[in-house]
């Protein structure tokens, strides 16, 4: 269950020895690297432009300033935020024809990343409690998601992922790597790199598997739960149209869950089934690249309001002009 290797005669947690990794990404080979700079430049510029444009939207238009369109600007934030931890970097490499990341930057990377996926988990528990406020008890909706609440929402999320994610650095920096420091992936992924450990890293499955439980099943839970309940009061309204519209509201939040449960699972199964590097590597990419940069365009094709804001935006620009 636990990957083992032998004790290092190496002190654990000195680095004076190791100041690098190996980032070998998608393919070693040098015909492969142009396609593969093209196909991920032209994902992160989508994915840069489609959050900003949707960030943007959201502020400029007085008709979005609720409760929901918060919550969808900040994980459009967070989505920025993660593709632009892990590419930048690829393309830095592929550009200078070099695989090497610094201890430091890998350690940087990792704490960014898996706190920035936790937030965007959180994210998604808070928009599914306020589909369910909004269908379930519309009359107390402004009482309940006032402006104070969804900021109180949004910092905890914040505070709860920085720290988790800290503690979870905090103890691979106490780790031992005087062997192999060749990564089979394109970013310093956490399960990837305690497999380069010539530390026991017991300890570190072990506070992996407790966290991924608590921060993975409590905000499912969460969601599940208020989703039960929207069902369950959607069947109580007698029209085929007053039913339709109040799932409609939901479509656009149920599908970025969907892609970012669906991709997360993927990752697992692939690494845990699966022993191409290759095949994990790809479904890291949907996760961690894909994922983030599909959202703005389920938002904006799926959602009416956001594409009657853009209107008004892309009307405002061009009388300005």
């Amino acid at each position: 269950l636990f990957p083992s290797r032998n004790i290092s005669p190496m002190v654990p947690g000195n680095q004076t020895q190791f100041t690098e990794f190996l980032l070998l990404g998608f393919s070693e080979t040098p015909e492969q690297q142009g396609p593969l700079f093209g196909l991920f430049l032209g994902m992160y510029l989508v994915t840069v432009v489609g959050n900003l444009l949707l960030m943007l939207t959201i502020a400029s238009d007085s008709h979005l300033h609720t409760p929901m369109y918060f919550f969808v600007s900040n994980l459009s934030f967070v989505d920025l935020c993660v593709i632009t931890t892990t590419v930048p970097k690829m393309f830095v490499n592929i550009l200078t024809q070099s695989k090497a990341i610094s201890y430091a930057a890998c350690v940087a990377q990792m704490y960014f990343f898996m706190a920035l996926i936790c937030v965007d988990n959180f994210l998604l528990t808070a928009m599914a409690y306020d589909r369910f406020v909004a269908i379930c008890q519309p009359l107390h909706y402004a009482t309940i998601m006032s402006p104070r609440l969804c900021v109180l929402l949004m910092m905890l999320s914040w505070i709860i992922s920085l720290v988790e994610a800290l503690i979870q650095n905090l103890m691979v920096m106490r780790l031992s790597f005087c062997g192999d420091h060749e990564i089979q992936h394109f970013f310093c992924d956490f399960p990837q790199v305690l497999k380069l450990s010539c530390s026991d890293t017991f300890n570190n499955y072990m506070l992996l598997y407790i966290m991924a439980a608590i921060l993975g099943t409590v905000p499912l839970t969460g969601i599940v739960f208020s989703y039960s309940q929207i069902c369950s009061t959607i069947l109580k309204v007698p029209s085929a149209k007053g039913k339709y519209k109040s799932f409609s509201t939901c479509g656009s939040h149920l599908s970025v869950i969907s892609l970012f449960y669906g991709t997360g699972m993927g990752v697992y199964f692939s690494s845990s089934i699966t022993h191409s590097s290759w095949k994990s590597t790809v479904a890291s990419a949907m996760y961690a690249v894909v994922t983030p940069m599909l959202n703005p365009f389920i938002y904006s094709l799926r959602n009416k309001d956001i594409k009657d804001a853009v209107r008004r935006l892309i009307g405002r620009v061009t009388s300005f002009e």
